[in-house]
Parts: C-alpha cells; sequence; structure tokens
C-alpha cells in the first residue's frame, strides 16, 4: 500500500485478522482489537475488544480503540479493508497474501514491523528443532523400522466443511509442515499450487466426492474437524457411516485421527500445536 511510518514498541496493536493477531500473540504482545467473530482455540485473546470482522472492521471501534498501529493483511481483503481511512486513524500496514502456506514469511514481516526480527529467528530455530526431533523419534520408532523411512509414511489431510470435504496439498500451511518434518503425501495430495489451482481454481485444497474417497487414504489420515460452525459434527458423523469411507485402509487400521482448527492455521502458535498432533499421533510422545 506504500510507505508508512511505524513507532517503536507499539503498545496499542489492532489486527485485522487472525493471522495478524497469530503473529503478534506469538511475539508475546496482545492486540487491543480484532475480529472475534472467529478466534481458533490455540490464539488466547484475552480482553481484545471485538472490531467487526474479517472482511470489514468497525471503524468507530477502531477509532474509540485509539490504537498506535493496525495490522491486516493486503489479499483478499483489499478492497474490503478501508485502508485511507484506517491510515488516518493510526500507521497501518497491509501485509500482501495469497494463501496459508506464506505464514513464515508474514511471520517474519510482522517481527520486523514490530522490531522483533531476533525473536522471529529464535522461535522459527526452536521450530526447526521440534521437528528435527520428530524426525529422529520417527526414524528409530517401530512403525518406521516396517516402512524404512520417515519419507514413506504417507500422510493424508482432509478437512470437513458443513458442506463438503476437501483434501489439502502441499503448498498450504498443514502442507509446509508436514513436509518440514520429512512426510510424504499421497499421490492425490502430493501437488504444488500450480497443480492444486488446475484442478479447482484454489491453490492449497480442492474437493472430493464420496466416489473417490480413495484419494484421502493414507498411511495415515488427518481429518481437520473444525469448531467454527455446528454443521460440521454432522458431516463428519456422515463421513463415519458412510460404506466407503470405512473401505480405507487407514480407517480400517484405525489411522484416522481428529484434529482440530490449528491445522489450518497461520502462525508459530498453531504449527506448534500441529507438530504435537504429529508427535501425539505418529510416535506416541508428548
Amino acid at each position: 500500500m506504500g510507505e508508512t511510518c511505524v513507532p517503536i514498541n507499539p503498545q496499542r496493536i489492532v489486527v485485522l485478522d487472525n493471522m495478524m493477531l497469530e503473529g503478534v500473540l506469538a511475539l508475546g504482545q496482545e492486540p487491543i482489537g480484532g475480529p472475534l467473530r472467529y478466534v481458533p482455540p490455540h490464539m488466547p485473546v484475552g480482553e481484545m475488544i471485538d472490531i467487526g470482522s474479517e472482511g470489514g472492521v468497525n471503524l468507530e471501534r477502531v477509532l474509540a480503540l485509539k490504537p498506535d498501529l493496525i495490522l491486516g493483511l493486503a489479499d483478499p481483503w483489499v478492497d474490503a479493508q478501508p485502508y485511507p481511512q484506517l491510515s488516518q486513524i493510526a500507521p497501518t500496514v497491509l501485509v500482501k497474501f495469497k494463501h496459508s502456506g506464506e505464514w513464515k514469511e508474514i511471520f517474519a514481516f510482522v517481527g520486523e514491523v514490530l522490531g522483533k526480527s531476533e525473536q522471529v529467528n529464535q522461535i522459527m530455530a526452536d521450530y526447526t528443532q521440534r521437528l528435527e526431533r520428530f524426525k529422529s523419534k520417527m526414524n528409530t520408532s517401530e512403525d518406521s523400522r516396517e516402512h524404512n523411512q520417515i519419507t514413506k509414511t504417507q500422510v493424508s489431510v482432509v478437512r470437513i466443511y458443513p458442506d463438503m470435504i476437501t483434501l489439502y496439498t502441499k503448498p498450504g500451511f498443514a502442507g509446509t509442515i508436514l513436509e518440514d518434518a520429512g512426510l510424504s503425501r499421497p499421490a492425490s495430495q502430493d501437488l504444488d499450487l500450480e497443480e492444486t489451482q488446475a484442478l479447482t481454481g484454489d491453490v492449497i485444497q480442492y474437493s472430493i466426492s464420496k466416489e473417490v474417497f480413495n484419494k484421502a487414504d493414507g498411511d495415515v489420515v488427518f481429518v481437520i474437524v473444525g469448531s467454527w460452525d455446528s454443521k460440521i459434527k454432522n458431516v463428519l458423523k456422515s463421513l463415519k457411516a458412510d460404506p466407503l469411507w470405512s473401505k480405507l485402509s487407514a480407517v480400517q487400521q484405525s489411522k484416522v485421527y481428529e484434529v482440530g482448527d490449528h491445522w489450518v492455521g497461520s502462525g508459530p502458535i498453531a504449527a506448534n500445536a500441529v507438530i504435537n498432533d504429529l508427535f501425539k499421533y505418529l510416535v506416541n510422545t508428548p
């Protein structure tokens, strides 16, 4: 959006979306305001004031908070967020955004804006260290000996929506973590951004019908069951009762694991929660 002068050590930060919220929280600060329509359980927001929705904030509420910095995503909300008005309230930084797989770059940029790049580097070093420990555990586990190496453990990622079921491919948030963990993906999900986009237009996931449930199979299957819509539970219940789903190898071997919204997360807090799941379900280690 151009250039702006941000304050050193801002104390009254307003965020316009969950990705910015997670970045700020991970760096040890709590924004004074942000959209609270749905905040995933892995992000504690304390007494943060609700400023509306990610698609369009309430300017009067933002103004009343007297922020000294406003952070948000430039895409896909650039047309929805009133940048000129926000920038008159406080220095406003909108970060270019295309998909959740860019979380590392965006987190680094938030650290730069807040003057906390060294802290970002330490957090990401800890992330890498945890994954190295995971790889070591996987390579010495009983399952790993059966597969010979960690890269032969194919991990499928399925997401339940109120009206559809999707498969996540490599470019998205979860895909980047699985790749960093050295885990492979089933052929149906071993797709890059361009290959995924060619299927349906989305760059990180695509929907499947029950006739091709076999595409969801893998050595292990993580099913993302979000808490943001009550209808999801009904879809999950129908999925479990479907004979075609029951035919999946992972289902028959009891290697299907239900996980939370952190698998579609937006920063290091969610990433570490995903790593917790990898330890818990793949190597039985906390």
